[in-house]
């Protein structure tokens, strides 16, 4: 079940001694991740880069969907960008509840996948009543008409400050956000009218407030200084490993 929306993947509930699985770190492993995992070693249609692993990590080439790891061999899975590529959805999620009792798990929202779409992309995502519902593109004739990718990806965040705010008070325009415990809950192509207009109807107030979450002015102000305290802190660093 989902037990928070994280305000990113730095922000995650793992403690120092828990060892850890990214699934499918590709060129951008995690870095808290003890053992990382990917499908695939020699081709990068799914990811930006080739493969990276970091100092501290053991890499393993295996399939999602078939771990080579015992029943709870872990204490936090990881899974960013992944699941809106893979074959079998409950499949790959199951294997994940079943090598460790919590993890987190990232992927564009609807949103996002209209902004930037991928073609590497089998599925639409967005979290509807704490479940992540999966579509597949080819039921729902999902066509965005024009890649604003590099726009929202690359270059907005590159010379607009207040973009970055955008960015991080408003994480759900781009990416859903997951943290479980126990079992992740999904639904895939749900034929549900209730779930499926979120995906093939013109979003209103209702789909907003369900999506976003309407927050107190208070929460609006705190939220904006966080993002304004990050963003410094980012750039200063920046600046000094510049000159190191």
């Amino acid at each position: 079940m989902k037990v928070r929306k994280p305000a990113s993947r730095k922000d995650l509930s793992i403690r120092k001694e828990f060892r850890v699985l990214d699934i499918g770190g590709g060129h951008n492993p995690h870095p808290r991740a003890n053992v990382v995992v990917d499908k695939y070693i020699n081709d990068n249609t799914h990811r930006g880069r080739d493969i990276r692993v970091l100092h501290n990590q053991e890499f393993i080439h295996a399939d999602g969907e078939h771990l080579p790891f015992k029943d709870k061999e872990f204490d936090y899975v990881i899974c960013c960008h992944v699941l809106e590529h893979v074959e079998n959805p409950e499949q790959f999620v199951a294997e994940q509840s079943r090598v460790a009792p919590r993890g987190y798990i990232e992927t564009p929202s609807l949103l996002g996948e209209f902004l930037a779409p991928k073609e590497s992309h089998k599925w639409v995502l967005q979290e509807i009543d704490n479940k992540i519902v999966l579509y597949e593109k080819e039921k729902i004739d999902f066509r965005p008409q024009y890649d604003f990718g590099d726009l929202f990806l690359y270059y907005l965040p590159k010379i607009s400050v207040g973009y970055k705010i955008i960015e991080r008070t408003q994480p759900d325009l781009f990416t859903l956000r997951h943290e479980w415990k126990d079992n992740i809950e999904i639904l895939v192509n749900p034929d549900s009218s209730y779930y499926r207009e979120f995906f093939t109807k013109p979003w209103d107030e209702k789909f907003y407030d369900k999506v976003f979450q309407p927050r107190s002015l208070g929460q609006e102000g705190l939220a904006a200084l966080s993002a304004i305290v990050e963003i410094t802190g980012s750039v200063f660093k920046s600046k000094i490993l510049k000159r190191s």
